[in-house]
């Protein structure tokens, strides 16, 4: 297919493309030659990154067009899936299967790849990011080869949170589980004091517990129980059951939100917050996220809500998760249990920024990761201090790129060239 030479936006509409040209390549073989003809390229998943991570002043290339393998195998409990598919489109496969991904993010829109890439997660305490389930990945490096990294290969705990560095990601196998139940459960009023004081109890109330909060007025818990489980306990907490359906951001349609008031229904039909069909979050915003250790959350939440006046007038909502500790190098919750504090802001860029600068001055102490797929201005000195291997990454990017044909601003900033 002809390149196309419109320039794209990300899905926020925060960020056009430099890129010269947008490839759209619909065999695999016109993939290889894309890449290995280019002096500097990127791809570009769904879009729902908030930073430049997938802008290139090259080659831009969407796999959207190439084959959308979902090859699930019962006996084995895993799913190989082509990089381009979104969660809304896997989920109905795996369930008629009769399998299960264990955790999902906030939205059934992001494409796997992408999600994986950045460190994407949902929330439960005893859940890692997304990319804890990925058993292989395969891709396609800066000369054009196909390449394969499995768990247990020396490279493949840098491989899965990539950053899109090391290859375009065509396809990845998946852990998946036995499919069950879900019954979402929403509390509101959630006293402050309980929150700072007993973070534990709170979030491990069910099998996936967030907590929204506009860092001034009491918060809102959304407890999801697997069905059979003991129902969340919240009544100590002083919250009330909401009486109604309720969208994350107070005022959005309902109707975008996935079922409530604990009516069970699929796995992937209550684990999100949003329904695939509909519009994810406000739409018209940025975001932005920081992870935390879980041992610091209460002091993390007390600093946080000292900035409650200045967050008001930019802050749509706060939600906060929890996400286990996993293995992958560049993994937010690499080598820690961690708490995820998530910003959707106004889209007002200009009046976010500065914000955005006391959010991570109140947040330093406590060694602050951003994800990697939104707004943020950690410097990488304090991101390399964080990440026990950060220069195994490095390392890892040096070898398989040594060009530096996947290379971005963004990725250059965080691992400038050693030559």
């Amino acid at each position: 297919m002809a390149a196309t030479p419109t320039k794209p936006t990300n899905w926020a509409g925060n960020v056009e493309f430099a890129a010269r040209t947008l490839h759209r390549p619909a065999t695999p073989d016109r993939l290889r030659e894309i890449v290995a003809a280019s002096d500097r390229v990127r791809v570009l998943g769904s879009g729902h990154s908030f930073n430049r991570i997938a802008d290139t002043t090259g080659d831009l290339i969407t796999l959207d067009d190439l084959p959308r393998a979902i090859e699930a195998d019962p006996a084995s409990g895993t799913v190989r899936v082509a990089g381009a598919v979104r969660f809304g489109e896997l989920c109905p496969v795996l369930r008629r299967h009769g399998l299960a991904l264990p955790n999902l993010p906030s939205t059934p829109h992001f494409t796997l790849a992408g999600a994986y890439a950045t460190g994407t997660h949902g929330s439960g305490r005893t859940g890692g990011t997304l990319a804890a389930a990925v058993r292989s990945v395969e891709l396609v490096t800066a000369d054009g080869s196909q390449v394969t990294v499995s768990r247990g290969d020396e490279d493949f705990e840098g491989a899965v949170v990539s950053l899109g560095a090391l290859g375009a990601v065509t396809a990845l196998t998946v852990e998946a589980c036995p499919a069950f139940e879900v019954e979402q459960y929403v509390h509101e009023g959630l006293p402050w004091a309980v929150l700072t004081e007993h973070p534990e109890e709170v979030f491990g109330a069910a099998y996936s517990v967030s907590v929204f909060t506009d860092w001034a007025g009491p918060a809102r818990v959304w407890a999801k129980r697997r069905t059979g489980d003991p129902l969340p306990d919240l009544a100590w907490t002083g919250a009330r059951p909401a009486d109604g359906p309720r969208h994350p951001i107070e005022g959005m349609p309902t109707e975008n939100a996935t079922e409530q008031q604990g009516v069970p229904g699929p796995w992937d039909e209550r684990l999100p917050h949003f329904r695939s069909g509909f519009m994810p979050s406000a739409g018209d915003e940025l975001q932005s996220e920081y992870f935390v250790p879980a041992g610091r959350a209460g002091e993390a939440f007390a600093a946080l809500r000292e900035l409650g006046p200045l967050l008001a007038p930019v802050l749509q909502v706060s939600e906060i998760r929890t996400v286990a500790a996993d293995p992958h190098w560049l993994s937010p919750a690499h080598g820690r249990d961690s708490v995820a504090l998530h910003f959707t802001w106004t889209s007002d860029a200009a009046a976010v920024a500065p914000v955005l600068l006391r959010v991570e001055e109140a947040l330093a102490p406590f060694d602050a990761r951003p994800h990697w797929g939104k707004l943020s201005s950690t410097e990488a000195e304090a991101l390399g201090d964080s990440y026990a291997r950060w220069e195994d990454f490095r390392a890892l990017l040096e070898r398989l790129d040594p060009e530096g044909v996947f290379r971005n601003a963004l990725i250059d900033r965080y691992f400038p060239r050693n030559r």
